[in-house]
């Protein structure tokens, strides 16, 4: 006889919540099916830095007690969660990807953790990530596998994060974006990832990559769980004078998009992007146009000079982030990292002044394209997934690492919130993403366009055969 949590660990968040909240299964027997399901698949998959079992079910049971004496605290309440390992949880350490000989546990929650558990989430365990979130993993750390076909890329850093929600190893993630962290993840394991405004969540608590570029943001299988957790943690916070006091709209409130604006920079979208890309993006465009929305021809500002300074940019704030460990501890780094840190040390002032002054104009330039849409529409990267072998040709061609940071570093730079979604797959069987970008502060108006796509499809329905 099949048990209700055999068929569970595909859910969405909200469908989810409501068994438990009705009782129709206990959260002790949700979380214990993920963790099979984790010593299942994840000696291969490697997607986790750590599981945290017996945490897991001591939090599950509270749920159910909490639950069942009318204390329902809302969508996430006894529902596993997985937080990448650079968000500090009590008493574990955070390792961020690194492999420090001396690495303190953690004596408080970051922010964005306490806020999980405040709204009843189970903490099933952190994901793995490339070293300090940056480009690489650590040479000691065995990358996670992307489960739909393990020659491929997973993406970075939220690698881990994303191959737990892809094969169904947990109902969402906490998750960092710096450069694309976020976004190519979702898009290599076919799921939805939301970028906030940068000061829309909290960074305390949270290794830092690049403060000004670092974006904690959240991943899961739907716009609307998306949105959940992005409820949950957002908000103006005393610990992190950056995170904004601006108030956060209900991000699953929506109900449709017509006579929605969706901008499209038609050139942007097509030169230099593939043929499989570009015909992922038309469906979208015959998608939201049936949904009643009008697409809108834009001209974007162009990127080039964004994406070249993303790196320096990057490297000095990564030089201040480790600048009490490197190069004091320099042995326990891998040669990536340890290069972004001494790049960042030798740029110039000057020359930094002139990257934050064109960055500020970038910023500005962004804001007046976005004010007269709704949303706009771009690719996430310009070709079909990469193959692990394809990655580790990018230190040999800069033009495939331009291409890969072309349509997601220059969010990072300008600070605006992105929402990335399942578009279609290869003729391979891999996932394609698509990104929707809004104005600042408008991550309500990328959950509710994300909604109203995946309401009309089913890519993001789709699951690797685990």
């Amino acid at each position: 006889m099949t048990k209700p949590t055999d068929v569970l660990h595909y859910l969405d968040i909200g469908a989810l919540g409501l068994l438990i909240r009705n009782r129709s299964v206990s959260s002790r027997e949700v979380t214990q099916a993920l963790l099979d399901r984790i010593a299942a698949l994840d000696g291969d998959l490697h997607a986790y830095a750590l599981v945290l079992a017996d945490a897991a079910r001591a939090q599950a049971d509270a749920a159910d007690s909490e639950i069942a004496a009318g204390g329902w605290r809302g969508p996430l309440h006894g529902v596993p969660i997985a937080v990448k390992d650079l968000f500090d949880v009590e008493g574990v350490p955070t390792r961020a990807g690194m492999r420090l000989r001396s690495q303190p546990v953690a004596t408080r929650d970051a922010t964005v953790v306490r806020r999980l558990r405040d709204a009843g989430a189970v903490l099933v365990g952190k994901p793995e990530l490339t070293e300090g979130a940056y480009s690489d993993h650590h040479p000691s750390v065995i990358p996670p596998r992307n489960p739909w076909h393990a020659d491929y890329w997973p993406g970075i850093s939220s690698s881990g994060s994303g191959v737990a929600v892809a094969a169904g190893m947990a109902y969402g993630s906490l998750a960092s974006d710096t450069g694309g962290s976020i976004r190519w993840p979702s898009a290599a394991n076919g799921l939805t990832g939301l970028k906030p405004t940068w000061g829309r969540v909290s960074r305390h608590g949270a290794a830092e990559l690049a403060a000004s570029l670092d974006h904690v943001g959240t991943m899961a299988r739907s716009a609307i769980d998306a949105g959940i957790l992005l409820d949950a943690i957002a908000g103006a916070d005393p610990d992190d004078p950056t995170a904004s006091p601006m108030p956060v709209p209900d991000d699953t409130s929506g109900a449709g998009i017509a006579g929605w604006r969706i901008g499209v920079d038609a050139a942007w979208n097509r030169d230099g992007v593939d043929a499989g890309t570009r015909a992922v993006l038309a469906g979208a465009l015959a998608t939201f146009a049936a949904l009643g929305a009008e697409i809108v021809d834009v001209r974007f500002p162009d990127v080039a000079q964004a994406v070249a300074d993303w790196v320096p940019q990057c490297a000095v704030e990564a030089a201040v982030a480790h600048r009490d460990r490197y190069p004091r501890m320099q042995a326990d780094y891998g040669t990536v990292l340890a290069a972004v840190i001494e790049t960042g040390k030798a740029l110039s002032g000057t020359d930094y002044q002139a990257i934050l002054l064109r960055r500020a104009a970038f910023r500005g330039r962004v804001d007046r394209v976005l004010a007269s849409v709704d949303v706009l529409l771009t690719p996430v990267q310009p070709f079909a997934p990469l193959t692990l072998a394809q990655i580790r040709t990018l230190g040999t061609q800069p033009d495939l690492i331009a291409g890969l940071q072309r349509y997601t570093c220059p969010f990072n730079m300008s600070g605006h919130p992105t929402l990335t979604l399942p578009g279609g797959f290869t003729d391979d069987g891999m996932p394609v993403g698509l990104q929707l970008v809004a104005p600042r502060w408008r991550e309500d108006a990328l959950v509710r366009a994300g909604a109203a796509f995946q309401a009309r499809t089913s890519w993001h329905r789709r699951h690797p055969e685990r």
